[in-house]
């Protein structure tokens, strides 16, 4: 019996030490697993600040990008707008004489046509007033004045021509406005 109880307790000591292998083996793989995670998570934390970085950076640009575009924005239009101008300063500068006047008025009216076409070449387009009717959204009416040339309501004289930028309105036209005679 003594054998029977060696035995016994060897295959329990066998037993005991193979499930404590076995809890061993658990515990190294779930600390592993552990580790791996942990390692994961630090990968996507890094990952995240990473692009939070990015992102800041980028809004900064954006607001610098947004900001010197603002500021400059209008530099192609400043730099043919004063070639125009030295076209006036030197039209300023010829003494105008009975026999010259005709060319210097020609010289006038290509600098005119010259910043016409600026405006066009930017987006800058004339809005046809005279002989149209009237339209608030438009036409800013200085007042109104009878006549027969055109129908009650339509634009009879044009103070300031009406602009526009692309679509939209940038300076309105100052008319006066027909009405019936009496």
């Amino acid at each position: 019996m003594s054998e029977e109880n060696n035995s016994n307790v060897s295959n329990q000591n066998s037993q005991s030490n193979a499930s404590m292998n076995n809890g061993a083996d658990e515990a190294t793989s779930l600390s592993s697993d552990v580790q791996k995670i942990h390692d994961q998570a630090e990968k996507y934390k890094n990952d995240f600040l990473y692009l939070r970085a990015e992102f800041e950076n980028y809004k900064r640009n954006a607001i610098k990008e947004r900001s010197d575009l603002i500021k400059y924005g209008g530099e192609r239009f400043i730099r043919d707008l004063l070639e125009v101008a030295d076209n006036f300063e030197r039209a300023l500068q010829v003494q105008v004489t009975p026999e010259n006047v005709s060319t210097f008025k020609q010289g006038v009216e290509m600098t005119a046509t010259e910043l016409k076409s600026l405006l066009n070449r930017h987006s800058v387009i004339e809005i046809p007033s005279e002989g149209v009717p009237f339209d608030p959204a438009i036409h800013e009416a200085l007042s109104s004045e009878p006549t027969d040339k055109f129908a009650p309501g339509f634009v009879s004289k044009v103070f300031k021509k009406a602009y526009k930028l692309h679509d939209k309105i940038i300076r309105p036209g100052q008319v006066i406005v027909a009405k019936k005679p009496e």
